[in-house]
């Protein structure tokens, strides 16, 4: 995924919704598509498309599997060999610009 411009904005404000604990769906009306590996996602309810590299096409899959964000955390970190900061800052970002854009949506925790 390539939004570079303001992503540390981006990410301080999403921080406000977005945390470890947070989980997320994948609405309807997003199409994928796999190109060799690498997810192509189009969000027919607004026509925003985007590509996914590797690791964006990675954490897709992660979130589509298990849609709590510590269990996509706790995925990567024994995945690929990184601190748990970095694991938990890079991935945030991730979801803040999928958030962002529509790709994907919150769920509200059912108490009870």
């Amino acid at each position: 995924m390539t939004w570079r411009g303001g992503i540390d904005n981006l990410t301080r404000v999403m921080k406000q919704v977005l945390s470890v604990a947070s989980q997320v769906r994948i609405p309807e009306s997003i199409a994928v598509h796999d190109l060799q590996g690498e997810l192509l996602l189009l969000n027919s309810a607004t026509g925003v498309c985007v590509s996914l590299d590797p690791m964006g096409t990675r954490m897709w899959q992660l979130i589509q599997e298990h849609h709590a964000l510590h269990k996509v955390l706790d995925a990567l970190l024994r995945e690929y060999e990184v601190t748990e900061a970095q694991c938990e800052q890079d991935p945030l970002g991730f979801v803040a610009q999928l958030l962002e854009q529509e790709f994907i949506e919150t769920v509200a925790k059912e108490t009870g």
